[in-house]
């Protein structure tokens, strides 16, 4: 048995538990999660919000983020403009990146859910620009797949709320908040 925490990671903090790097005093998960030798399975970059999964198991820490384990990741994603039905095609059957063509991924219009907490700061809005929600599934984690993704098809990502990996969601946990949950 191995405990795992499902974590919302909020945004704007690093997924690490320290910030060395930086004369800027960037939040950390050290801010919010208290329990010594537990580790982010994964990344979630600084500016996306949503699921993080920590375990201290190195052998479930791997299958968790490994690519080469194809465990599926979703995300609601809110773009830049009113996409169409040809760029969510393009983004299911895979889009030209500078690093190779991404895997094919699920692809869908989304609403934003009603669950969704406000982002701090907020979303820019522009009067003239609608915006979009999709919903995009990856087995694939290159750096900044869903944004990189959406660009390339011409609407930028505006906000990136991981939801799933593979059988874990967020549920009902607001940023900054996680459960402990035990794996077999």
């Amino acid at each position: 048995m191995s405990q795992i925490l499902i974590f919302n990671k909020p945004f704007q903090v690093l997924c690490q538990f320290s910030d060395k790097s930086s004369t800027k005093k960037r939040q950390t998960l050290a801010n919010f999660i208290k329990i010594p030798n537990f580790y982010a399975a994964g990344r979630l970059d600084f500016d996306s919000e949503g699921l993080l999964i920590l375990t201290s198991n190195g052998k479930l820490q791997n299958q968790i983020s490994n690519p080469d384990f194809k465990l599926p990741k979703t995300y609601l994603v809110q773009v830049e403009g009113k996409i169409s039905k040809q760029e969510l095609a393009n983004l299911t059957k895979g889009v030209e990146l500078k690093d190779g063509i991404s895997k094919p991924a699920k692809v869908k219009m989304s609403k934003q859910p009603q669950w969704l907490w406000a982002r701090n700061p907020p979303i820019r809005k522009r009067k003239n620009i609608p915006t979009s929600w999709i919903e995009i599934t990856i087995s694939e984690g290159k750096n900044r797949q869903i944004r990189r993704m959406t660009a390339a098809v011409g609407y930028p990502t505006l906000r990136l709320v991981r939801i799933k990996i593979g059988k874990w969601t967020l549920n009902k946990l607001q940023p900054g908040e996680y459960i402990e949950h035990t794996c077999p």
